[in-house]
């Protein structure tokens, strides 16, 4: 036992160490062993990875990772490895899953643009904007030779069942295959010979410029040519490209398991199944309405669509009949993936994950399950509405069209059309007899065999679903060999302010003046021009950039004649930010059970490309720092009116605000709007503005109270035919209202009763008042006492009944049906006097109790 707790005390070392806590019940399991079946699912709401048995469906271990709540996180993983990239702050943690060990953490650029793979013993790190794909020792994080060096503006970038890492390079219109070098045994020690990874198989697969997006299969590649609608695989070597029917730009998996590959249409929900060899064999469309589809993904002859607008998985059979529905709990983001002989369907921004087995059976999982971890996890915040639904129609002209010369060839670039509602597929380029067509994120062409001398014009246009949009034509321009020097260097910077500054040294003008710069800029997959400049900077405005999307960029020097330079290098890689967005849904309320206090809730604000660190809640003035959606703020007046302020705060500094009212919990206010009464209670009918408090009521009289209902309450126990005054209080945390009601309780009679016998002297007992002993004597005190006699009561007399007291036994025989008691009540006969119960029968059921003690 003792050497397993000092095993167990050490893996809690070590990842404490690199800021990781393991938590669970199998912690020590965890430790030593692994298990298949199982992957790792990441959880943004509580910043934790949890691992999902596929054959339990449940949680047997989960890892924190500080500083990461609510970020996105990029998960690649293996039986024995575990790798993670943060794409927030760029850190990218390795984890030995047989030691639970961080054995490494590097840090990349933040946001889209660099992706981190694994397979078996294989990392690469794909940085898409650069064109580099490097290999690394995943034990270490450390380069493994040399990269292999791409274009700027790959695509792609995973692994296929063979170990091949796949990459598109739409600016030649190929992919390309690229193996792995033997690890060496240790970290420590150099690869093997000195070997670097290879790029070992490259395939023409589009046009150059068309926009590609990659799927890798068991044995091979599937790309989409997007630009031309078209489906190209590759397996042992042999390409087969299909034409697809299709009226907006698709969209793949990252991976492709089985023979058939479906490609996802999100803007008119239907997906098209290519098969090996057949073509396109079907077509199917998934239920609902907008276009926030997941790629539908192939599992077990089957496929899985996800839509992130209400949390729902369709299922699909071959025949692309929809055979299940597995609703989810909340919407955003799905992430599906087969691995382990399972499908897992993680939703990273809610606690809820299930698990699908190959004869398509769906379970649940809860990733927060208190048997694991303990505590309820926090609500999700609800979703924003869905946007408007725009109008449909043609795509708009093409804006900035621009030429600009070279050696027998001319550069054209242009801004974004306007797509009217419906995806912008691709651009058509034309002019000096040629006809290209580009992808939509490929907004730059060279075109290349033209005639020095000879001037030139181009146009272009937008082609989206609905057809073709108005062309835009470019300046002419005359293609020469005197073209000037590309600039030697670019750098760039993103600011806090949003906007991006490159900058670059004069450019040599070869004997030209140079007239302008043009800069492009480049991200994964995509170039587009950024603007032009007549100094040696460009600033791109806040905006024009994606924010938390890498970014590099190229210049090209122009002079007055028009003629253009090569591009220059590539520039470092930026990520441009800004303050953050407005919190979504700011609510403030009142906290019913706390004085002074309101409670605010808010759905966490864009964080416009770097990670929100703190929002700052301004209540009344009162200003607080908090991590999470949610503050509760006290010390505030009663029944205050209060404005609150709600602020993201991220690198760049605060964002706008958002602003809501609320009111502190107020004392209570009552209104009596009635009463009752009855011989021996008082009945109070009111209401009660609680001041956004839980009010409790009582009504209190006589010394006599009655709580509970905030509406009406009945006092008991009081003495008929008096006057009384009710006093009605509400309570609530911040204080006590009270409201009075005048109101008599109505009298209680009795009737003096005492019935002649059938015998002798009986016959006459009741007739008169006599010497001795006698039926309906009243007395001064509760007892037969004869200097205390007052009267008699004529049978058949209707006495006032005002209390009942304990006294003398007294028994009526046959005179009222043998009663006999102890209780005297005190009656209205001369004054107050008191009557033996035995010989006063009371109105409404002769129930002694109801009349209070004397």
């Amino acid at each position: 036992m003792r050497g397993g707790l000092v095993t167990i005390g050490t893996v809690a070392a070590l990842l404490a160490a690199m800021g990781l806590t393991v938590l669970g019940l199998g912690a020590a399991d965890n430790a030593v062993a692994n298990y298949d079946a199982s992957s790792w699912l990441w959880s943004a709401a509580r910043s934790e990875m949890a691992r999902v048995n596929g054959v339990t469906a449940r949680v047997d271990t989960r890892m924190e990772v500080p500083g990461a709540r609510r970020h996105p996180m990029q998960v690649t993983q293996t039986d024995r490895l575990l790798i993670l990239r943060d794409l927030k702050t760029g850190q990218v943690s390795s984890l030995d899953l047989a030691t639970l060990q961080i054995t490494a953490t590097t840090r990349t650029t933040p946001g889209l643009g660099v992706n981190v793979v694994l397979h078996e013993d294989a990392a690469f790190v794909v940085d898409a904007v650069q064109g580099i794909v490097r290999q690394l020792d995943p034990r270490s994080l450390t380069p493994v030779g040399e990269p292999v060096r791409y274009p700027p503006g790959i695509t792609g970038g995973a692994f296929d069942g063979e170990g091949r890492l796949w990459i598109a390079i739409p600016s030649e219109g190929t992919v390309s295959a690229v193996t792995a070098a033997d690890l060496p045994a240790t970290p420590e020690a150099e690869a093997t010979g000195g070997l670097s990874p290879k790029q070992v198989e490259t395939y023409t697969v589009a046009e150059p410029s068309h926009e590609l997006v990659v799927s890798t299969l068991d044995d091979g590649v599937a790309v989409l040519d997007r630009t031309s609608a078209s489906l190209v695989t590759v397996r042992a070597g042999t390409t087969r490209r299909t034409a697809l029917t299709m009226a907006a730009a698709g969209t793949l998996p990252a991976r492709t398991s089985g023979p058939a590959v479906p490609v996802t249409v999100s803007g008119d929900r239907r997906v098209h199944v290519v098969a090996d060899g057949d073509g396109e064999v079907r077509q199917f469309t998934v239920p609902g309405a907008g276009d926030r589809l997941s790629p539908a993904v192939a599992w077990a002859g089957r496929f899985y669509c996800a839509d992130e607008a209400t949390g729902t998985v369709y299922a699909f059979d071959g025949a692309g009949q929809l055979v299940d529905t597995v609703a989810g709990k909340a919407t955003g983001p799905l992430e599906l993936e087969v691995r382990e002989n399972h499908l897992f369907i993680n939703a990273p921004d809610s606690s809820t994950a299930r698990v699908v087995d190959d004869r398509h059976q769906v379970r649940e999982v809860n990733k927060y399950a208190n048997d694991v971890l303990g505590g309820d996890p926090p609500p999700a915040p609800p979703p924003p509405p869905p946007p408007k639904k725009p109008k449909v129609g043609k795509p708009g002209a093409p804006r900035s069209v621009t030429a600009s010369a070279g050696d027998a060839r001319a550069r054209i670039s242009w801004r974004p059309a306007a797509a009217n509602g419906a995806e912008i597929t691709r651009y058509v380029v034309q002019g000096a007899g040629q006809k290209h067509e580009v992808g939509a994120n490929q907004r730059a062409i060279e075109i290349k065999g033209l005639t020095n001398g000879e001037t030139y014009t181009f146009s272009v246009h937008a082609v989206n679903a609905r057809g073709e949009g108005p062309a835009r034509r470019s300046n002419p321009v005359t293609p020469t060999a005197a073209v000037p020097d590309p600039p030697a260097s670019v750098t760039a910077e993103a600011r806090p302010d949003g906007t991006v500054l490159v900058r670059w040294p004069a450019a040599n003008g070869q004997g030209n003046t140079i007239a302008k710069y043009a800069v492009t800029a480049t991200s994964a997959g995509t170039n587009a021009p950024a603007g032009e400049s007549t100094k040696t900077e460009l600033v791109i405005p806040a905006g024009e950039l994606e924010y938390g999307t890498q970014y590099a960029f190229t210049v090209v020097a122009v002079n007055d004649e028009g003629a253009g330079s090569a591009a220059s290098p590539m520039s470092n890689t930026v990520v441009p930010f800004a303050p953050p967005g407005q919190p979504v849904g700011l609510r403030a309320s009142t906290v019913a059970n706390r004085p002074g206090t309101i409670a605010v809730q808010w759905s966490p604000a864009v964080d416009n490309g770097r990670p929100v660190a703190k929002y700052l809640v301004d209540v009344a003035g009162k200003v607080s720092e908090v991590t999470d959606t949610r503050a509760t703020v006290g010390g505030l007046g009663d029944g205050q009116n209060v404005l609150v302020k709600v602020k993201a705060v991220n690198e760049a500094g605060p964002g706008a605000e958002a602003s809501a009212t609320a009111r502190t919990v107020a004392a209570p206010k009552v209104t009596v709007t009635g009463s009752s009464a009855d011989a021996t209670s008082v009945t109070v009918s009111f209401t009660v503005d609680a001041g956004g408090g839980q009010a409790t009521c009582t009504a209190a009289t006589g010394g006599k109270t009655a709580g509970g209902s905030c509406s009406s309450l009945r006092v008991t126990g009081l003495t008929p035919g008096t006057a009384y005054t009710v006093t009605v209080t509400a309570t609530n945390a911040a204080g006590k209202g009270t409201a009075t009601r005048a109101q008599a309780t109505g009298a209680l009679y009795g009737i003096a009763t005492c019935r002649n016998g059938s015998e002798g002297e009986q016959r006459t007992y009741c007739d008169r008042d006599v010497d001795g002993r006698n039926g309906n004597e009243i007395f001064s005190v509760p007892r037969q006492d004869d200097p205390k006699q007052v009267g008699w009561a004529k049978p058949g007399t209707r006495l006032k009944a005002y209390c009942r007291k304990q006294g003398e036994e007294v028994y009526a025989y046959v005179y009222n049906n043998d009663k006999r008691s102890t209780w005297w009540v005190r009656v209205e006969y001369s004054g107050k006097n008191y009557i033996p119960w035995a010989w006063l029968n009371l109105e409404g059921g002769d129930n002694i109790n109801v009349l209070p003690t004397c």
